[in-house]
């Protein structure tokens, strides 16, 4: 565990990662209630000198919601082991910080619809009300 990967370029020295432990609610019988295997682990990315100079705007911005004075917080507790919870805490923080940092998705073009297609779909409306147009009373009795 000595350092976390998100991207080729972008890898997390454990130095930059703090690490909090607190009593976890749920399940653990009475254990939880003497055990600290909640887990907040924080990260910096707005004076963190792993982020690439590119990459912290973008950071920065997607997760402007989430962050509290620059600092990422994650929290972890669904296991009943801390060692558990922190390898949790860890994976969802690298999976947060790669959605954030990947490039925003290309913009859609729009396209025009082909003359074949609106020709099937006129054809298609006729055939539909020649049908309700059948199934009309007429009234010659």
């Amino acid at each position: 565990m000595s350092e976390l990967r998100v991207t080729s370029r972008f890898v997390i020295a454990e130095g930059e990662l703090s690490e909090r432990f607190t009593r976890a609610s749920g399940p653990g019988g009475q254990g939880v209630n003497t055990t600290s295997s909640r887990v907040e682990l924080s990260f910096d990315v707005a004076r963190s000198p792993s982020v690439p100079d590119s990459l912290r705007p973008r950071l920065l911005a997607r997760l402007d919601r989430r962050l509290v004075d620059g600092v990422l917080t994650v929290v972890a507790n669904e296991h009943r082991e801390q060692l558990r919870n922190r390898e949790a805490a860890r994976a969802r923080l690298v999976e947060t910080l790669k959605e954030a940092a990947a490039p925003p998705p290309k913009k859609r073009r729009p396209t025009k619809p082909t003359r074949g297609s609106q020709e099937r779909r006129i054809a298609a409306k006729k055939r539909r009300s020649d049908v309700k147009r059948n199934r009309r009373s007429r009234g010659d009795w």
